[in-house]
């Protein structure tokens, strides 16, 4: 067994419910496949930032996405997986802004399970939108 720590470990260090976690990284690999294309060989983690400890090679580096990619990403997300109850839903994961999604992902990529970026900063995060107006009530659900 590794001594990687997993996602319900994080979690408990945290102000988010497990599942919260879970929608983040189902989220980032929904968001680096439409915006990259599928991976040559099925992953079951985020493509971009799995396996910690793995050389930063140039496919990691291609496949990677900003904070506000991610951000537009999982608000797609959320509307293809959960409808008008996207906002209610993100609710219950104790997520109101996107400022949520970056400490989410951080608190990942400190314990290692995603990697980043010198680039990569939580400030990429903040007021990438705002939640009333992305999932509001005239939200479609062709969206």
């Amino acid at each position: 067994m590794s001594s990687e720590p997993n996602i319900f470990e994080i979690a408990q260090k945290t102000r988010y419910p497990v599942d919260a976690f879970i929608f983040i990284q189902r989220g980032l690999d929904h968001t680096v496949r439409n915006i990259h294309g599928q991976t040559p060989e099925a992953q079951t983690q985020a493509p971009t930032q799995a396996s910690p400890g793995t050389p930063k090679d140039e496919e990691s580096l291609s496949r990677h996405i900003s904070g506000q990619q991610l951000c537009e990403g999982l608000r797609k997300f959320a509307v293809q997986q959960y409808g008008l109850m996207a906002r209610t839903v993100l609710r219950r994961f104790k997520i109101y802004h996107t400022e949520d999604f970056g400490h989410l992902v951080f608190a990942m990529v400190n314990a290692g399970l995603m990697r980043k970026t010198d680039e990569d900063t939580l400030a990429d995060f903040t007021a990438v939108y705002d939640f009333s107006e992305a999932f509001g009530t005239e939200l479609q659900l062709s969206q």
